[in-house]
């Protein structure tokens, strides 16, 4: 017998089939990824804590209350209900009480992703079928049955698609295969037209799974349940632990299921009318839409998917995005907030994402390469104080943020060197510099137009630009005259207009001058992400020329900014 040399997991068990919640890199305020439901009735259920008392916490759970209440609401034997730790681990304990090496569960694509993690685990196959837009792909599943499948997995309403299978579906089926268990996963079920429960339990070879995650609201619970017959119920008890939710956990939905039904009626009513709601904005926006029953719409963005997934993001809303799940990959997922504020402020962030009407643009690092002029005025000025900067230093300082002004910038950085000046003092040094002197050209001369007219003709063509730069005004519209791009630019807003950014004061009153309620603010620091941020614009990210992209995109994404574009000709691949 040949001994093991290091300790392992078997090979259907790997360290990279560990579910891993996906992470935005911004600091995101409202989740809409993970399709929790509503806020349940706390009142009812802290009193049911408190009359429980230390006990509660000190015993193993009971939760055969609970499951003879279940057995009450769907008028079935208590030997007919099992209470787990969510939905997902009834699935777990279907796989692995019917799965074995040789058998397979039949998967429609499509699906609740941890179906397949689950089989995996019991060691058995995974048979695919897809479902495309539609009804459930009953006919295609009845072709792929023989006798190694053990499972038939049916997600009604599916996830990530929210489309549902019908009762006819469930029993052709159930009919078609009755060596087989039907796994009825009902998630989502409160939220659909249509509830299969009873119709499934009539049945002799389907589970329902069901949740109090989602439309009871107790996510943080775990709390799910399954329904079916004695003889299988009794198998998936035996395939796992004797105590698997906690006891809070038990009494919490055993109050939310008495108490809290009215809440949930209320709750799956809004969710339904913002359903409705948002699948016509897509649509209205060109995107193709699902037809979803589940407390989420389900929508293919195409190539645009990350974009729009980055976008609502930079603006605090996380959705679900598929990125590498094969058939897919170009969806994302909007769990519906169910309350007024949040949807409006979901609506408005995909209006600015999926229809912008104008373009903001920075002037200094954007359009004007300012490198050997306002950047080195930075450098000449300190010198002439005494002090021996280098670009490194005004690179960092800058990407630190509250920057936007170069006077201000160069007296902070003359101060962390230990030479106090006044701003007066520091700004005439710099304009001689800048400007000139005696005759003497400034370094502005040496400014050059970045981008090519022709890009900025083709953007021009396809929505209004202003430009929101630090700058005073006569020197941005010497510029702009200067590199013969003043007629592309319908709007200035300079120094002269509004306080310096990060305040977003500057980018609202851009948009204002423009007419427009939805802008893209393209910038090179973080004070213009933040400034576009705050002023409730998309924010896109631009290292100037000559700056590293390794050392200003993690600033910029930091600061908001949904992409970091190498250039602002890429913007045209990320337009609408």
């Amino acid at each position: 017998m040949t001994r093991r040399d290091t300790i392992g997991p078997r090979p259907k068990v790997t360290p990279d089939m560990a579910y891993v919640r996906p992470r935005a890199p911004h600091a995101v305020d409202l989740a809409l990824d993970g399709n929790e439901g509503s806020r349940p009735s706390i009142d009812p259920m802290l009193r049911a804590l408190g009359a429980a008392g230390p006990e509660l916490l000190r015993r193993y759970p009971d939760a055969e209350g609970l499951e003879a209440a279940l057995a009450s609401r769907y008028r079935v034997e208590r030997s007919r209900v099992l209470v787990t730790a969510g939905a997902d681990e009834a699935i777990d304990r279907c796989c692995r009480a019917f799965l074995e090496p040789g058998r397979s569960i039949l998967i429609p694509e499509p699906g609740f992703e941890m179906l397949e993690r689950y089989a995996a685990l019991a060691g058995g196959g995974v048979v695919r079928v897809k479902w495309p837009a539609g009804p459930f792909p009953t006919t295609s599943v009845l072709e792929r049955l023989d006798d190694r499948v053990a499972i038939v997995a049916v997600v009604s309403p599916n996830n990530p698609t929210g489309e549902i299978a019908t009762r006819n579906d469930v029993q052709r089926l159930a009919a078609a295969a009755p060596g087989a268990l039907i796994l009825l996963d009902h998630a989502y079920v409160e939220y659909a037209d249509e509830d299969l429960t009873a119709a499934a339990l009539a049945l002799p070879n389907v589970v329902v799974t069901r949740t109090f995650s989602k439309a009871w609201g107790l996510a943080g619970c775990r709390v799910g349940f399954a329904l079916g017959p004695a003889d299988v119920i009794g198998a998936l008890r035996a395939a796992g632990g004797p105590y698997p939710v906690a006891a809070p956990s038990v009494l919490l939905a055993a109050s939310q299921l008495e108490h809290g039904e009215g809440a949930v009626d209320a709750h799956v009513a809004r969710v339904r009318s913002e359903r409705t709601e948002l699948t016509a904005l897509l649509r209205l926006r060109g995107v193709a839409a699902r037809d979803s029953q589940a407390n989420f719409v389900y929508a293919d963005f195409g190539r645009r998917a990350p974009f729009v997934h980055a976008a609502l993001a930079a603006q605090g809303i996380l959705v679900r995005s598929f990125a590498h799940r094969p058939g897919a990959s170009s969806g994302l997922r909007v769990t519906l907030p169910g309350e007024a504020a949040s949807f409006a402020r979901l609506t408005s962030a995909l209006d600015v994402a999926l229809a912008p009407e104008a373009l903001l643009l920075d002037l200094d690092g954007v359009l004007a390469d300012v490198e050997a002029s306002y950047r080195a005025c930075v450098l000449a000025t300190a010198r002439t104080f005494g002090v021996t900067l280098t670009r490194d230093d005004v690179l960092r300082v800058t990407m630190e943020g509250n920057a936007n002004n170069d006077w201000l910038l160069t007296q902070r950085l003359l101060a962390m060197h230990g030479v106090e000046r006044s701003l007066d003092e520091t700004t005439a040094c710099y304009q001689s510099h800048y400007i000139g002197t005696g005759g003497t050209p400034g370094l502005r001369e040496s400014e050059r137009l970045i981008v090519e007219r022709s890009a900025l003709e083709r953007l021009a063509r396809r929505l209004p630009i202003a430009i929101v730069t630090g700058r005073p005004r006569d020197e941005a519209e010497w510029f702009l005259d200067r590199a013969g791009i003043r007629d592309l630019v319908q709007s200035v807003v300079a120094m002269d207009d509004a306080p310096a950014k990060p305040d977003p004061a500057p980018v609202r009153l851009a948009m204002q001058r423009l007419c427009v309620a939805r802008a893209w603010m393209v910038g090179d620091t973080p004070d213009d992400v933040r400034a576009a941020r705050g002023a409730g614009a998309l924010a896109i990210g631009i290292p100037a020329p000559v700056e590293p992209r390794e050392r200003v995109a993690g600033p910029l994404i930091k600061a908001g900014a949904a992409v970091v574009l190498d250039a602002l000709d890429d913007l045209l691949e990320v337009l609408p």
